[in-house]
């Protein structure tokens, strides 16, 4: 059952995602269309022959990979925000470093009660995943456990519990870590059609057009810049996030060990 849900749930989830990026390269498509295609953008009205007035009108002239290219930045802050808020809800209500300093008190001190207090109160995927390895922990010491069978089944259970909890944090992670590549590819194919069409200007017979030269110039130079500052953006936010999904991971590791470490105290103490 548990399994048919989760695949339900990941299926449903794909679902989304896929509906997300079909939107962003629709907005992309209608910001090139109607925003930087206006025709205030450029001299006399005229979007072909008219000189641009501004950056809108500039980008327009990137082409048709323009488009493409804005969606996939707005892919990348779509997703970016839809992380935070995620993660955000995964470390709890209360600050990540107060939550653990209290709970690795408690668990110092044998309160092991207190300490799933906390964690009733912090929520989060951290929180559940801790309290699981605290209910693990009485369960073992009421049992009567030596210490390394207690360490076994204590992270045992808390690793089944990350496997629960952690998964959706790292959704979404490979469609940014995409847009990483693509968004240079995806310019340096905008940039290869500018480029094509300069040097067909240049093998036009007789005086080549000045226009078309420069016009295929910039179209290549506008879809380098966009595909670069996109794939930018979305290694700032792949790094920033990664880092955020590697703190909660090593703050459940470290609460583990300090439940075992607990453990291993107390048996000591028993047998002297």
């Amino acid at each position: 059952m548990a399994n048919v849900k989760k695949e339900s749930t990941s299926n449903g989830g794909g679902m989304v995602s896929g509906l997300i990026i079909v939107a962003c390269i629709g907005v992309g498509v209608l910001i090139w269309k109607f925003i930087m295609g206006n025709p205030s953008n450029f001299e006399g009205g005229n979007i072909e022959r008219g000189n641009p007035l501004n950056l809108l009108g500039q980008v327009y002239h990137g082409g048709v990979v323009v488009p493409v290219l804005l969606g996939m930045l707005l892919m990348v802050l779509v997703f970016s925000i839809e992380r935070y808020v995620v993660i955000s809800k995964a470390a709890g209500k209360a600050k990540l470093d107060t939550f653990m300093a209290k709970v690795q008190g408690d668990i110092k001190a044998g309160q092991i009660e207190e300490a799933i207090v906390a964690c009733d109160k912090q929520q989060g995927s951290v929180a559940n995943a801790i309290k699981s390895a605290l209910i693990k922990y009485q369960d073992v010491k009421k049992e009567g456990f030596n210490s390394e069978e207690a360490s076994e089944t204590i992270h045992k259970e808390i690793e089944e519990a990350t496997s629960l909890e952690m998964p959706m944090l790292q959704k979404n992670m490979t469609i940014i870590s995409s847009l990483v590549s693509l968004g240079t590819l995806i310019g340096l194919l905008g940039t290869v059609s500018g480029m094509i069409k300069a040097f067909g200007a240049l093998a036009a017979a007789g005086t080549p057009d000045q226009a078309a030269l420069a016009n295929g110039i910039s179209e290549a130079l506008i879809n380098t810049a966009t595909g670069i500052g996109t794939s930018a953006v979305a290694i700032i936010s792949y790094n920033f996030f990664t880092s955020k999904i590697d703190d909660l991971t090593y703050s459940i590791d470290e609460a583990a060990v300090s439940i075992v470490n607990t453990y291993r105290r107390f048996r000591g103490s028993l047998k002297q």
